[in-house]
């Protein structure tokens, strides 16, 4: 899967640029004004879904303030640096496991594309989300290492 022109198009800090009316890079099929930006900007995710596809954006875009603010302060490293040569090019959901809006907890499973010069790799992965306070936090993930 490709976000086509939104993802090839670059800011002066070498990440992509998604404009309102593209398609998400979190590939739900909605445009960005209506899925990922609203979580990006500050509005609550109502599912954990809907956090980890805000989460992946934020790679595609280089939000790192948004991937601080929604990884629990229990689990979240110091520090998050994020390099504009990684090129996340690609999500798939692949499984659910709660995490609904009436949920306290979710695991939400799925496969990121990448691309970093000539190098290309998937990283699967198995987030653990919670709801604290009306609020989903990302807790961690298991990576699945093939």
């Amino acid at each position: 899967m490709s976000f086509g022109a939104a993802a090839s198009r670059a800011v002066p800090d070498g990440f992509a640029r998604v404009n309102a009316g593209d398609p998400c890079p979190c590939g739900s099929g909605d445009r960005f004004d209506g899925c990922c930006a609203p979580v990006l900007h500050g509005t609550p995710a109502p599912t954990a879904e809907r956090l980890m596809r805000s989460r992946y954006s934020a790679f595609v875009v280089g939000d790192a303030r948004h991937l601080t603010a929604t990884w629990h302060p229990g689990t979240r490293p110091e520090e998050l640096t994020l390099d504009p040569a990684q090129r996340w090019t690609g999500l798939e959901i692949l499984d659910i496991d709660a995490g609904g809006e009436d949920d306290t907890r979710g695991v939400v499973e799925f496969r990121a594309s990448w691309r970093q010069g000539p190098h290309r790799g998937v990283l699967r992965e198995r987030s653990r989300f919670v709801k604290r306070s009306g609020r989903w936090w990302y807790l961690d993930g298991e990576i699945d290492p093939s």
